[in-house]
């Protein structure tokens, strides 16, 4: 297990671009404004020679334990429990402030190692940041710029001297985990859902809608001892709504997420029913070529429950005919009814999406479908179509080969696809269907 490095202090000493700057790349999200970290971030990072967990924390506040506030505190104490070293971050050019004092004493009672990073100090502050981070009581201070990266290899140095020694492991690179990403629009319960999948509050919810800002990974453990990297995202909204600079980064975050996952879990509010911007995420999905499964969310909340569910699945084949068959998930995160059957399937629909079809059995349907449905007639003259590869999964991806095979119509196209799907089980699942044209020496003549 990697030793855990949390990095800790109050909002706004820049404990995500230290972050990003030890991991190497921009994980986390960063904006001149307090309070843009609100969930716990996680990164494995080389150090030294060491692989670490980095985790990234809101900062700390005092605050009602009701209040957001209150809540992102919460979380902060929790990743500290977990640590291995405690990163301690101040700001120099502000000096130590009040709020530093209360915290440091705050650690020291939290039984954890800890390091003192001053950040922000550039040339001529470092002396000064030294002696007045001193009076913390927490020993000598790493002086560091994350944002110019001056002193970060020191610091990686101290990191990786203070963690406990590492205990061999043999990555034989068969086990990795599947990555899953949890998207939809704000407020539709992605968060809740990640806290009930891992049991415990990971992320932090509320009533408030646009709560998780950036991409929070966590790795969980199945029933059957499988790995899944969860991803929770922010919400999708509407391109023509999205105005904050934040917003827009949040949004980068989240579909850079999806474009990264195996699987994505298309969480949906049942109570509100299917929106456009739920179709908008979803053809997304598709684009991107990543298996999908819909999950009704807040299900405790409709009424109706067969009525709703028979018009959800109505606007999914009419909206969604090239992912057909999409599984779909009824489910209350809040008090955990139907989410037993949410990761089954997703392994399902990680199975078909890498499926793979044997030539022979393709051609054989193949000849049938052509002879059931022959390719029609352009520029008055029939197209042939010869023989069909797969050329991948994941998703499954196939090649047309025949004279003028490129000229197929969108409709004729629409039938071989529909016909893969229905022969070889690949329901939900994007199908790419490729066309390589052959040249005929006597088509010209």
């Amino acid at each position: 297990m990697l030793p855990n490095v949390v990095i800790a202090g109050r909002p706004n000493v820049g404990k995500s671009t230290l972050f990003n700057r030890l991991a190497g790349r921009r994980f986390a999200l960063v904006a001149d404004t307090p309070g843009v970290t609100r969930d716990r971030k996680e990164a494995e990072a080389m150090l030294r020679g060491r692989m670490v967990r980095l985790i990234d924390t809101a900062g700390l506040e005092e605050a009602a334990p009701e209040t957001l506030a209150g809540r992102m505190r919460a979380g902060s104490a929790t990743a500290v429990a977990q640590a291995d070293l405690v990163l301690f971050v101040v700001d120099a050019r502000e000096g130590v402030t009040a709020a530093d004092q209360h915290f440091a004493r705050w650690l020291r009672r939290q039984d954890r190692p800890v390091l003192l990073v001053a950040n922000k100090v550039e040339g001529r502050l470092a002396n000064s940041a030294v002696l007045d981070a001193f009076s913390l009581g927490l020993g000598e201070p790493a002086v560091v710029s994350a944002e110019h990266g001056e002193g970060i290899a020191a610091l990686m140095g101290e990191i990786a001297d203070r963690l406990p020694p590492a205990e061999p492991v043999e990555d034989t690179g068969e086990n990795r985990p599947l990555k899953l990403a949890i998207v939809g629009r704000p407020n539709a319960g992605k968060s809740t859902l990640l806290n009930r999948l891992i049991g415990e509050d990971r992320m932090i919810t509320g009533p408030e809608p646009g709560l998780t800002r950036d991409s929070i990974a966590v790795v969980l453990t199945d029933a059957d001892g499988r790995q899944i990297e969860l991803v929770d995202t922010a919400g999708l909204r509407r391109r023509a709504r999205i105005e904050a600079p934040l917003e827009k980064m949040s949004v980068s975050s989240a579909i850079e997420a999806l474009k990264m996952a195996e699987v994505v879990v298309l969480a949906v509010d049942a109570s509100e029913g299917m929106h456009d911007q739920d179709f908008q995420i979803a053809r997304l999905v598709e684009r991107e070529g990543r298996a999908c499964v819909l999950a009704l969310t807040k299900w405790d909340a409709v009424a109706d429950r067969t009525a709703t569910r028979r018009v959800i699945i109505e606007r999914l084949e009419d909206s969604l005919s090239q992912m057909k068959g999409i599984p779909v998930v009824t489910l209350s995160a809040l008090t955990g009814v139907g989410l037993d059957r949410l990761l089954p399937a997703v392994w399902a629909a990680h199975a078909v999406w890498n499926t793979r079809v044997s030539t022979g059995a393709l051609n054989r349907w193949f000849e049938h479908a052509l002879e059931r449905h022959p390719p029609p007639l352009v520029d008055g003259r029939r197209l042939k179509l010869r023989y069909m590869t797969q050329a991948k999964a994941r998703p499954p991806t196939f090649i047309a080969f025949g004279t003028r095979a490129e000229r197929i119509p969108e409709d004729y196209q629409r039938y071989l696809v529909n016909g893969l799907r229905e022969t070889f089980g690949l329901p939900g699942t994007p199908i790419r269907l490729q066309l390589r044209g052959t040249k005929n020496p006597y088509a010209e003549g």
